[in-house]
């Protein structure tokens, strides 16, 4: 979870359409010949906001889209969704009309984004408009037939809190803070909720390449759980190892935008 940054002025070259929808942040602009749509999906208990150094990295090249969930931010008036498929459904009813059927699409997810965004992208496949997702980048998140509940959302708050803090990636000074934590627990608590009870079809799989990127200290996966999305594309899948924890993604993201951007680039072709 991080602050949402505010958004600077576009740079040359691209445009700034006004957010599509409730649930998509574009920060800055979309290029005028964007080679490819990226779309980010966020952790449990985060925002858009949380890519807004990768948008800002990457949208010279790309029109990136962050997706931003219910009960959090801008939308903290509404419920927070109670399943991963309920966010899913929503998600592709969005970008089914959001995107450009014309340029290469990849969806890139981290934690509870990574199953998110799997199931967006079977969701958007299911709709039989728009496009599929050509790429898939799943980050920090074991595969989908491993999940299982291990009862984060049920902690009491003071233990949950602790939970949080072993993940790294929060600014634990606000979590220290009484008053700030009572406003966020509800949001953290109903996204662990709804991705300890999710559970895929059995065989559910996507039609494009999968890269599955973790760091090698995080404690929520090992490299034999992430290696297991292999069975949940019916393309090529690769696997790729950061230094770091949970997320390995803030302090690695010129490596991590690397890797990204060798994977997009074939779409290109």
């Amino acid at each position: 979870m991080t602050a949402l940054q505010a958004p600077g002025p576009a740079a040359a070259g691209r445009t700034v359409p006004a957010d599509p929808g409730p649930w998509l942040r574009r920060y800055h602009g979309r290029p005028a010949l964007a080679e490819a749509t990226l779309v980010c999906f966020p952790h449990a208990g985060g925002s858009a906001g949380f890519f807004f150094p990768y948008s800002e990295a990457l949208s010279a090249r790309y029109d990136l889209l962050a997706v931003q969930y219910p009960g959090r931010q801008d939308r903290h008036r509404e419920p927070c969704a109670t399943s991963v498929g309920e966010l899913a459904r929503a998600i592709a009813a969005e970008l089914a009309s959001a995107v450009d059927p014309d340029v290469p699409l990849a969806f890139f997810g981290h934690s509870m984004g990574a199953v998110v965004g799997f199931e967006t992208a079977r969701a958007l496949a299911g709709l039989g408009v728009g496009r599929a997702p050509d790429l898939f980048l799943a980050s920090g998140r074991r595969a989908p037939a491993l999940s299982r509940d291990d009862g984060i959302h049920r902690l009491p708050d003071r233990e949950l809190l602790d939970e949080i803090k072993k993940l790294g990636g929060t600014d634990v000074r606000m979590l220290e803070d009484p008053e700030l934590f009572q406003l966020v627990v509800p949001t953290i608590r109903a996204d662990f909720a709804a991705v300890e009870t999710y559970a895929p079809e059995p065989g559910a799989a996507v039609t494009c390449p999968v890269v599955a990127l973790i760091g090698d200290g995080d404690h929520r996966v090992t490299a034999e759980q992430a290696a297991a999305w292999r069975d949940h594309t019916t393309s090529d899948f690769s696997l790729r190892i950061f230094p770091g924890g949970h997320f390995y993604l803030v302090e690695r993201q010129r490596d991590v935008i690397a890797t990204i951007t060798a994977h997009m680039d074939p779409l290109k072709a």
